[in-house]
């Protein structure tokens, strides 16, 4: 009876030592703070966005601003998981041999995107791009590097990959382009995902322009320097600081290098009334325009 005892008693301490771990390891997830990650298929991107502002999916016909769309998609995604930290953009693309475009080259070289490229056959259509998002979802989710995907694309072979995710644990929020009519995303993919979201004109309207005459280059107008560019986005701080004070100062702080799609809109417009130059599709200048609007608040912190 004693030796029944003796075993009952160390079973016990067994289970309540148990419950002790499992107890910590609880606690050490609630504290471990959320991830999100964003997936970006270019090609639903650029054939959806190019219709819905620009009238057309050839790429050739309109400017993309590839740049100020990503930091938007960031913001978006900000104010939807808000109590999550961002791990990185990835941006799927098709390129010939997949060897990366002046274009594609200048998105790589951003802040927290990484571009993974498929191929591009003949007809210029794009091949491997949903395996490397189904890889790369599936990879990040059983890992538990990311808790929240939200997906930009359209292509019913991305279901598998929307299972895969979810499959460990990982919730997929599919967004889409709104479509001037009809439906540009698959119906199978709708059902699968965890959440849906469209943007709409407003959203693509500030970074899609179609390759006509700029309104602010007229004839002779020379392209401007980067640093005069930048200090015109110094200009821009002080009279942004001026109006709104230290205390949105301390709130716009924590997003950099990133700035809300208001704020950078409002920016990239007064820039261009003030060059009369416009930086629609130029990635460069938009980048030297955040910089010195950069630069001049955190002078002031």
């Amino acid at each position: 009876m004693a030796g029944m005892n003796d075993d009952l008693a160390a079973l016990s301490a067994r289970i309540d030592r148990t419950n002790e771990l499992l107890q910590r390891m609880l606690a050490e997830v609630a504290k471990t703070p959320s991830t999100h990650a964003i997936f970006v298929d270019a090609g639903y991107l650029y054939a959806a966005a190019g219709r819905l502002v620009a009238g057309t999916e050839d790429r050739r016909a309109f400017d993309l601003d590839a740049e100020g769309l990503i930091e938007a998609l960031i913001d978006r995604a900000r104010s939807i998981f808000a109590d999550s930290r961002l791990l990185r953009v990835y941006w799927y693309d098709g390129a010939r041999r997949r060897i990366h475009t002046a274009e594609q080259q200048s998105i790589a070289e951003l802040p927290d995107v990484k571009v993974r490229l498929g191929n591009l056959n003949a007809n210029n259509q794009q091949k491997g791009v949903d395996s490397l998002i189904r890889s790369d979802l599936e990879s990040l989710a059983r890992h538990r590097a990311i808790s929240d995907a939200a997906l930009l694309g359209g292509d019913e072979d991305l279901v598998s990959a929307v299972e895969a995710a979810q499959g460990f644990g990982a919730r997929v929020h599919l967004w889409g382009i709104e479509a001037p009519e009809g439906r540009n995303q698959a119906e199978p993919l709708l059902w699968e995902v965890d959440s849906q979201r469209t943007l709409d004109l407003d959203f693509f309207k500030p970074y899609v322009s179609r390759r006509t005459a700029p309104a602010f280059e007229p004839a002779g107008t020379a392209r401007p320097a980067r640093e005069d560019v930048r200090f015109v986005g110094a200009q821009i701080a002080a009279k942004w600081l001026a109006a709104r004070g230290r205390d949105a100062l301390v709130e716009l702080l924590p997003g950099h290098p990133y700035l809300p799609g208001s704020v950078d809109q409002d920016l990239l417009v007064e820039a261009e009334e003030l060059l009369q130059y416009s930086l629609r599709g130029q990635a460069d200048l938009r980048r030297a325009l955040r910089d010195g609007f950069w630069d001049h608040l955190q002078t002031q912190y």
